[in-house]
C-alpha cells in the first residue's frame, strides 16, 4: 500500500512540500517496482537480461529524482546536491526509508554518503577534488574503515592501528574488520593512531583519519565477512601491512579523528533513526493491512485481541520513536550540546523499538513474514544489527547516566521541558 504523508502543520512550506514530493516518486514509481528494481534481494541467480533490466529501471527512477530536484539531500547545491539543513535532511529521511533502497536512488547511499560528510568538513580543495566529486558523480566507492577485531568497537581509544611519518608519507599498519563496502571501495578513509615527532600535523599518539586508495600495496582486503548467516557480506576484514601513502592524504589534522568519527557518527545516529522510523510505517502499513484481510477461525484477524494489541503498542512505539528522533534532531540542528545525551536515547530506544514492531508485524503475517517475499525479514535482521552499530546499547546508557548526574551534581535538576 502507498505511504500515507501529509502536510505536517508546524513544519514550513519548503519541508513539506519536500516530503510530499519524495512521497509521490516513493509511491508511484519504487513501491510498485521494489521487485523489478531489487531483483536480487531474494538471493536468486539473475540473468545478464534481469540485471540490465532491472539496473535501466533504477536510473529511470534516478531520472526523475534528479528532474524533481531531489537529489543527494545531504550534499550542497556546489556538489550536486539539494543543500538541505540538517532537519529538513532528516524529515525527508522517514519518507525514503518506506520503500527497499529508495535512499540509494536518491543519492542517499552508505557509507558514501558519510564520507561526503566527512570530506566537505575536513577535506582541502585538492582532496575534494580528487575523492568527493568522483563519489557525487558516481565515478567511485569508497568505505570506511575504522572497527578493529582485537578491539572493542565501542572504546575508540583502544584502536591501535598505526600511521608512521616516513619523510613525505604515511605508513599505515593494522588490523580492522567491518570495513563498509570494502569490495567496491576505491579507497577508504582510515582511523589510526599517529606517531609523528615532528608535530607539523598535530600531537603525536593521536587519532586521525587518512584516505588510503585500496589498489595501494599492501591493502589487504581478506574477505567480506558473513553476516547473519549469508556466507559473506561487503562488510570486510582488511589488512594494512606497511601501506604508503602521501602526507597529504590526511583529513585535517592529528587529532582530529576522533572528533571527525563523532560527526559522522552523531549525525548518522539520527538518521539511522529516522530511517527506521519509516520502516517502522511500512511494517505497522503491512501488519494493519493483513489484519484487515485475513481470516483466521471463523473471524478476521482485525478482531482478535491479541491482533489489536498489537496495533496498539506498534503505534505507541512508533509514535514515541519518531517524536524522540525529532526533537534530537530539532537540538542538533540549533547547535545544542545537551543533543549527544538525546542522541544516546534514541540510539537505545529507537531500534529496540523497531525490533518489536516489526516482530509483531512478522507475527500478524505468520510463515509469509519471514519469507523474502516480504521485507520484514530484511527488517528484524537490520533492527537487531542497529542495537550494536554506532555504539552498543550499554555504552549509550552509561553516556546518558553520566550526563544526567553530572547535571544534579553541578546543583540543577534536568530540564524534561528543552
Amino acid at each position: 500500500m502507498a505511504m500515507n504523508v501529509k502536510p505536517v502543520p508546524t513544519l514550513d512550506d519548503r519541508i513539506n512540500d519536500i516530503r510530499l514530493r519524495t512521497a509521490e516518486i516513493v509511491n508511484e514509481h519504487i513501491l510498485p517496482n521494489e521487485a523489478r528494481l531489487w531483483p536480487n534481494r531474494e538471493g536468486t541467480e539473475l540473468s545478464e537480461h534481469d540485471r540490465r533490466a532491472a539496473h535501466e529501471l533504477r536510473e529511470e527512477v534516478k531520472e526523475r529524482v534528479y528532474k524533481a530536484g531531489l537529489w543527494a539531500p545531504h550534499l550542497p547545491k556546489e556538489y550536486g546536491g539539494m543543500g538541505l539543513d540538517f532537519l529538513a535532511h532528516a524529515y525527508m529521511n522517514e519518507v525514503l526509508a518506506y520503500a527497499i533502497g529508495a535512499a540509494k536512488l536518491f543519492g542517499v547511499v552508505a557509507p558514501n554518503s558519510g564520507n561526503q560528510r566527512i570530506l566537505l568538513k575536513y577535506g582541502t580543495e585538492e582532496q575534494k577534488r580528487r575523492w568527493l566529486v568522483p563519489l557525487v558523480e558516481g565515478t567511485m566507492e569508497s568505505g570506511f574503515s575504522m572497527t578493529e577485531p582485537h578491539n572493542p568497537g565501542s572504546d575508540p581509544r583502544s584502536l591501535d592501528t598505526t600511521a608512521v611519518r616516513d619523510g613525505d608519507h604515511w605508513v599505515i599498519n593494522g588490523h580492522k574488520w567491518f570495513t563498509s563496502n570494502g569490495i567496491d571501495a576505491d579507497f577508504f578513509i582510515v582511523m589510526c593512531r599517529v606517531k609523528d615527532d615532528s608535530g607539523d600535523y598535530g600531537r603525536s599518539g593521536q587519532m586521525a583519519q587518512i584516505i588510503v586508495p585500496t589498489s595501494t600495496r599492501g591493502v589487504n582486503v581478506v574477505r567480506g565477512i558473513g553476516i547473519w548467516g549469508r556466507p559473506v557480506s561487503d562488510h570486510c576484514e582488511v589488512i594494512y601491512e606497511d601501506v604508503r601513502v602521501p602526507l597529504e592524504n590526511i583529513l585535517g589534522a592529528v587529532g582530529d579523528g576522533h572528533r571527525a568519527a563523532q560527526d559522522r557518527l552523531g549525525a548518522g545516529r539520527i538518521y539511522h533513526c529516522m530511517n527506521s522510523v519509516g520502516q517502522m510505517w511500512r511494517a505497522f502499513d503491512l501488519m494493519v493491512e493483513r489484519a484487515a484481510t485475513r481470516t483466521v477461525h471463523g473471524g478476521p484477524l482485525k478482531d482478535k485481541q491479541f491482533v489489536q494489541g498489537f496495533i496498539a503498542d506498534s503505534y505507541q512505539d512508533i509514535q514515541a520513536a519518531r517524536l524522540m528522533t525529532i526533537h534530537a534532531a530539532e537540538r542538533i540542528d540549533r547547535d545544542d550540546l545537551d543533543a549527544r545525551t538525546d542522541i544516546s536515547a534514541i540510539k537505545i530506544f529507537v531500534p529496540a523499538a523497531y525490533e518489536r514492531v516489526v516482530d509483531r508485524a512478522i507475527q500478524v503475517w505468520g510463515a509469509a513474514g519471514i519469507t523474502n517475499e516480504l521485507p520484514l525479514a530484511g527488517m528484524y535482521q537490520g533492527a537487531r544489527t542497529l542495537r550494536l552499530a554506532d555504539g552498543p546499547d550499554e555504552v549509550h546508557k552509561i553516556l546518558i547516566a553520566k550526563n544526567v548526574l553530572h547535571r544534579y551534581e553541578s546543583g540543577e535538576g534536568w530540564d524534561f521541558g528543552n
